[in-house]
């Protein structure tokens, strides 16, 4: 049985967190516009891009209510608003042949926004970073998920921030 009085405290624990988290991200200026801005000049690159343009266009049917994930996804990435919930993983292994080149060209267009709104280089640095995290977990959980084991360090040479 779970005391209430240790769930209320942990519950506090992680709103601290949450809020401290948050302002780390809006004192170099990832704030909620900084967000909303992002993803929204990202994905007009994605949909125009050779690569990766077509597959997007396959699998996103209405784009404003994928914008609005997208920019729930980056809040909860960035701030841990804990407002996402779905399950990226799944969603990249179920398109057939992504691989490398995909996520090397996803994070090279990520990283052409970034520097095109860097406003502080820190900012640049914290969501690069997050970024790179993001893909190379993608490919490596794809990779294993063809190649077993071996498909371990799949995201070893993507490019950083």
């Amino acid at each position: 049985m779970t005391n209430p009085a240790s769930q209320t405290e942990a519950q506090a624990h992680t709103r601290q967190k949450r809020a401290e988290k948050r302002a780390a991200a809006e004192k170099v200026g990832v704030d909620e516009a900084f967000i909303d801005h992002l993803v929204e000049a990202f994905y007009t690159r994605i949909r125009s891009d050779d690569l990766l343009g077509p597959i997007f266009a396959r699998h996103i049917a209405e784009w404003p209510p994928h914008l609005a994930r997208m920019k729930c996804f980056w809040r909860s990435v960035l701030h841990n608003s804990g407002e996402f919930s779905g399950n990226p993983m799944l969603k990249h292994l179920a398109i057939p042949g992504l691989a490398i080149e995909h996520f090397t060209r996803w994070l090279d267009l990520f990283y052409a926004t970034l520097r095109e709104q860097e406003g502080q280089h820190a900012a640049s640095e914290l969501v690069g970073t997050r970024a790179r995290m993001i893909a190379d977990s993608l490919l490596t959980g794809i990779s294993m998920r063809r190649d077993g084991l071996a498909g371990g360090r799949a995201g070893k040479d993507l490019p950083h921030v």
